[in-house]
């Protein structure tokens, strides 16, 4: 009896290995599968704050809030499901949807060099919603910059419902990337991963945004009722914010000619055309061979720089192509 008990106790104790092994596994290819998905997970922690912008502090991180689940709502229940039966039904079209998702991204990339270069933005008058004219109100410090007048409740629901329709395009290219990298694991496999990239992705997206817009509230705060020493790393917070977004805009936007061209490079490779990618990789063995020791992060370079470039030659001809489509004219207000 007591040795059929002890043979039970292995026999469980053996299995729990198996399923921490098989824990730590999914952990592994999920994070393997997000950092794929690095580039775009940067766009989209850039991008939200300016959903939020001049409204009232104390709606921000409800605001932050109904984003993520909204998010989460679009992960879960229409991007994880969808993507689950391609790789199941359908997995010859994982590389062509990847690829069409990639020359998004350079198309966005693109597009904001060209918003930066012109002064012009594409998203005025849409889901980003307009700036509000009303002069701003003073504020006790006039070293610092005046807070912009205040939107309220229908304005609110507007720009969280164009916040989650912008993530629903992010969303859908970060599980696709990750699913591209577990293609070939089993089914239940896969959906784990998923799974655990939707959830990790809209926690560390949206935790990080929530922290970003309530820095200079923490800022103003500071100034407001600190000491000396708080009062100047107050000030510091609130003049370094807005700094702070354009950098984080600028590596998005790096990052998204990146990964959209790394998609590219990698996609028409197999589908078969091998010419562009051989000649990126020869050209990595070759600064590698030359470098020594230094090789491995120079072949990197190389690998980035060249994605980077075809990203930009493939998002600056749809920009150019969609820029010569004649646009419907707005409907005059009556």
């Amino acid at each position: 009896m007591s040795g059929g008990l002890v043979a039970l106790l292995d026999d469980i104790a053996t299995l729990a290995k198996v399923a921490a092994a098989s824990i730590d596994d999914v952990g592994a290819a999920a994070g393997r599968a997000g950092a794929k998905a690095a580039g775009v997970v940067v766009d989209d922690t850039a991008v939200t704050p300016h959903y939020v912008h001049n409204f009232a502090a104390e709606r921000e991180l409800p605001m932050i809030k109904r984003i993520a689940f909204g998010s989460l709502r679009n992960k879960l229940l229409f991007i994880l499901p969808a993507a689950l039966l391609l790789s199941e039904y359908l997995p010859w079209l994982l590389t062509p949807l990847l690829m069409l998702g990639g020359t998004y991204l350079c198309y966005e990339g693109v597009e904001k060099i060209w918003e930066k270069l012109g002064g012009h933005s594409h998203h005025q008058g849409g889901d980003h919603g307009e700036q509000d004219d009303a002069p701003a109100k003073a504020h006790a410090d006039d070293t610092l910059p005046a807070p912009a007048a205040i939107h309220g409740p229908e304005q609110e629901e507007k720009m969280v419902g164009g916040a989650i329709r912008t993530d629903f395009i992010l969303s859908a290219e970060i599980m696709v990337i990750a699913l591209n990298e577990v293609a070939d694991e089993p089914f239940l496999s896969r959906a784990l991963i998923l799974l655990v990239v939707a959830i990790g992705i809209t926690i560390l997206v949206y935790g990080v945004v929530g922290l970003i817009v309530k820095m200079d509230d923490l800022g103003l705060q500071l100034v407001e009722e600190g000491s000396d020493l708080a009062r100047t790393v107050g000030r510091g917070l609130v003049l370094g914010m807005p700094r702070f977004m354009a950098i984080l805009s600028a590596v998005g936007v790096v990052a998204m000619l990146w990964v959209g061209g790394h998609i590219l490079l990698v996609g028409v490779d197999e589908l078969g055309w091998h010419w562009l990618y051989d000649q990126v990789h020869h050209l990595e063995d070759s600064v590698s061979e030359a470098l020594g020791s230094v090789g491995g992060v120079a072949a990197w370079l190389v690998n980035t720089t060249a994605s980077a470039l075809l990203g930009l030659i493939v998002g600056a001809v749809v920009v150019a192509v969609l820029h010569r489509v004649p646009r419907k004219a707005p409907a005059p207000a009556r």
